[in-house]
C-alpha cells in the first residue's frame, strides 16, 4: 500500500498569500438613474445631448459602459446605470446630462463598486 496521502502536501496560505501574486481589483463607480414613468414620450429633445455626452465620455476612456434598464417583459426604461472609471467622472456626467435638467432623471445615485469578477 502507498503511504501517499494528499494531505501531507496541503499547505495553508492566508488570504493576503493568495492576493498578493495579483493586483488589486479595479475600482469603479456606477451612477444608477431612475427615470419618469413616461420616459419614451419625454426624452425626444434631450436624447442626443444625453447620448453625446455618454460617447464622448466612453471616447475619453471615462465611462465604461452604460445603457437603460426596465423591468423583464416591458419594453420601457425604468432607469439607466453607466460605469465610470472615477467617482469625478460620474458626477461630471450627472451634473452636464440633460436628462437630468430635462426631468427625466427623477432619482440619481453614485456608489463605489469593487470589480471582483470580470474586467468591466
Amino acid at each position: 500500500a502507498s503511504s501517499f496521502s494528499p494531505m501531507a502536501i496541503t499547505t495553508t496560505r492566508t488570504f493576503a498569500q493568495t492576493t498578493s501574486l495579483y493586483s488589486a481589483p479595479p475600482k469603479r463607480y456606477l451612477l444608477n438613474y431612475e427615470y419618469i414613468p413616461d420616459v419614451l414620450e419625454k426624452r425626444g429633445p434631450y436624447r442626443e445631448g444625453h447620448l453625446g455626452l455618454a460617447k464622448e465620455m466612453a471616447a475619453e476612456g471615462t465611462c465604461v459602459s452604460g445603457g437603460p434598464f426596465n423591468p423583464p417583459g416591458s419594453d420601457v426604461p425604468n432607469g439607466a446605470l453607466f460605469v465610470f472609471t472615477t467617482k469625478e467622472a460620474a458626477e461630471k456626467f450627472a451634473a452636464e446630462d440633460p436628462y437630468i435638467e430635462g426631468g427625466i432623471v427623477t432619482k440619481s445615485t453614485i456608489s463605489e463598486w469593487t470589480v471582483a469578477i470580470g474586467t468591466n
